[in-house]
């Protein structure tokens, strides 16, 4: 994980040895060489992926010459992925971001003991009949829609007996699939209250500067750029519905034709495609991937 990024280009070691450094913490051997068990720890995984992110932006700054503010209109990321954003646009440094989602992840996997909790992926039925249905199988329980990834699929999150129940109820009502997720913990949901009060906590004390370029924020799935607002956000978000599909959305009536993912991985690009048809997207991961962008500058 990054190690072809790091091979190729100065700036993204740099980035990898900025993120050790602030976590005291050798990750890049991790995200290099596993072992994967390890890399895919919550507290692990998200400054991981961050690290990707940042370091893919970083690289296409320096073979472009541009700046993300000078080229994008907002900027967005999926859950974690708000912080990479926010990273991206300046809001945060790079440092700064590693050490809150290494809290981050280590509050939400303490949040809920393990097996407690569980996530389900419902495929083919629309956020509307989802919250329908995680409230009739609740009984008294913590379940609700978790992440609105697109028309086709949102994600489910609670208790593990809620979430089971959901799931079977979701596939009578219609649903294609309804798919238990290998997760270590039920994201975004209200058993995650605890790790909500840690990262209030934690972002206090924290600088945080105006991003560079608005960001489209989980929460809200509408541009912010008020360092005070984008806090407040970022600690609503760990409780809150992730409104990805409705923050496209948000995008392209504020004429966005292009999106680019910047890091480990394409499924944003994906669904962005499916969520906006004629929305173009790109993603960039690999070094050949840093050569196709710069040409569309």
């Amino acid at each position: 994980m990054g190690r072809d990024l790091a091979t190729a280009f100065p700036a993204a070691r740099e980035v990898f040895q900025e993120v050790d450094d602030a976590l005291g913490q050798n990750l890049s051997r991790l995200m290099f060489e596993g072992p994967e068990t390890d890399l895919v720890l919550t507290e692990n995984a998200q400054p991981a992926l961050m690290a990707v992110s940042m370091a893919v932006v970083r690289v296409v700054e320096k073979e472009a010459g541009h700046k993300i503010g000078q080229v994008a209109k907002f900027v967005a990321g999926h859950s974690l992925g708000e912080y990479s954003a926010l990273a991206a646009a300046g809001t945060f440094s790079l440092a700064d971001a590693a050490r809150l989602l290494k809290a981050r992840g280590q509050a939400m996997q303490k949040a809920v003991p393990v097996g407690q909790g569980a996530m389900a992926a419902v495929l083919g039925l629309g956020l509307d009949s989802v919250r329908a249905v995680t409230e009739e199988a609740s009984q008294g329980e913590a379940c609700q829609a978790a992440n609105d990834n697109s028309d086709e699929q949102v994600v489910i999150s609670g208790a593990a007996a809620a979430v089971a129940r959901a799931a079977e109820l979701a596939k009578a009502k219609g649903a294609k699939r309804a798919i238990m997720l290998p997760v270590s913990a039920p994201f975004h949901c209200a058993l995650m209250e605890p790790a909500a009060r840690v990262m209030d906590e934690k972002l206090g004390t924290v600088a945080m500067a105006p991003p560079s370029v608005p960001v489209i924020a989980n929460v809200t799935a509408s541009a912010v750029a008020d360092p005070a607002e984008i806090r407040r956000l970022l600690v609503e978000q760990v409780t809150a519905l992730v409104r990805w599909r409705e923050g496209i959305l948000y995008m392209r009536a504020h004429d966005v034709d292009m999106v680019v993912e910047l890091g480990a991985g394409k499924v944003l690009s994906g669904l962005a495609k499916r969520i906006s048809k004629d929305m173009n997207a790109l993603s960039v991961g690999a070094p050949g991937d840093v050569d196709a962008l710069i040409k569309l500058f």
